[in-house]
């Protein structure tokens, strides 16, 4: 699980962050929606630890994220740009280098590496170098490396964003099937058929702040509309940074 109490945070001139709170539960896809700017992904890096709020808390499992950084860490799966993947190496050495930095030994770091390369049928790419890999090779790499310490959270940044049709098919059955594990999973996106398609609950920002919560049909309940998108429209105010 994990827990946003009243983060704010200015970048500049702009206030990316104000007074936001909201709740990512197991067994769930929670999704972050809201136009360009809104504050997603300052949200998610203040989560994994790589931005300090100016006020307000987050916390993974119970874990102050601020206060015990590297435990929070541990409870956290970060999926990377597939496209930023190290060239020069295998699956086998991306994935294990990642297991060693989370906290396993050696020993658990090999063992956890091949059993997530079973997992996500690996096998036959593992011990090639990552150079060359199709779209859906570095996607499943990425995703492996974020999972291969059993996080209970996993985190993704705008995941199918330059992936081709199929392998956003692929990431998105992934990504059920870890919700089914009963795993937390959290994502943000502006885009609305991914978030109808894959969230349990969506957690709507605008300018820095939460401004609905619900499931893709209580949001269009909600404002009486039968599309998401013209729901998302009515709760922001604006049609700014929507994508279809």
């Amino acid at each position: 699980m994990i827990q946003v109490t009243d983060l704010s945070k200015r970048i500049g001139e702009v206030q990316a962050l104000d007074g936001l709170s909201f709740s990512a539960q197991d067994g769930q896809i929670t999704g972050l929606l809201g136009p360009n700017g809104a504050g997603k992904t300052t949200c998610l890096r203040t989560i994994f630890g790589l931005l300090q709020p100016d006020s307000g808390m987050a916390e993974v499992e119970g874990i102050n994220v601020q206060q015990s950084p590297l435990a929070a860490k541990q409870q956290l799966g970060l999926f990377p740009d597939p496209f930023g993947l190290y060239e020069r190496l295998t699956p086998r050495e991306y994935i294990g280098f990642f297991a060693e930095l989370s906290g396993l030994n050696r020993q658990q770091a090999k063992i956890a590496t091949q059993t997530v390369i079973t997992d996500l049928q690996l096998d036959e790419i593992a011990d090639r170098r990552c150079k060359g890999f199709s779209q859906g090779q570095r996607m499943k790499t990425a995703l492996a490396q974020a999972i291969v310490h059993r996080p209970r959270n996993i985190i993704l940044d705008e995941p199918t964003r330059g992936l081709d049709v199929m392998s956003t098919r692929v990431l998105r059955g992934m990504l059920k099937d870890l919700r089914d594990q009963g795993h937390c999973v959290l994502f943000s996106s502006h885009v609305m058929q991914e978030v109808a398609a894959l969230c349990d609950q969506v957690i709507v920002m605008a300018r820095g702040k939460v401004v609905a919560v619900g499931s893709p049909s209580e949001l269009c309940q909600q404002t009486g509309h039968d599309s998401l998108e013209e729901a998302f429209i009515q709760l922001i105010g604006t049609d700014e940074g929507i994508a279809a």
